[in-house]
């Protein structure tokens, strides 16, 4: 089965709820938390199914932040991050 790999920033403390959200459509769609504190999330989409999920996050756009991040733009997240890291001495 192929699959669409789609990148988002979403705010942490939503990550749970819009996973279950996609899972409560069986088959299309499965999300994967690649840092909570970051609120990075990956969506692999199952090809066909593009349309009834990008529905899906539109419609939870209108309570939660949903952005799709751009596999160049993740370079930069995780850059900023390590510098707030480095600066805090939590590295």
């Amino acid at each position: 089965m192929e699959t669409i790999i789609k990148y988002y920033r979403v705010d942490r403390r939503e990550i749970s709820f819009i996973k279950f959200i996609l899972e409560a459509y069986d088959n299309i769609a499965v999300l994967t938390t690649i840092d909570r504190d970051l609120g990075i999330v990956r969506i692999s989409v199952v090809s066909g199914c593009e349309d009834v999920v990008e529905m899906i996050l539109h419609d939870l756009k209108k309570d939660a932040m949903i952005k799709e991040v751009a596999d160049q733009d993740l370079a930069c997240i995780y850059a900023s991050k390590e510098v707030n890291l480095s600066q805090s001495g939590k590295k």
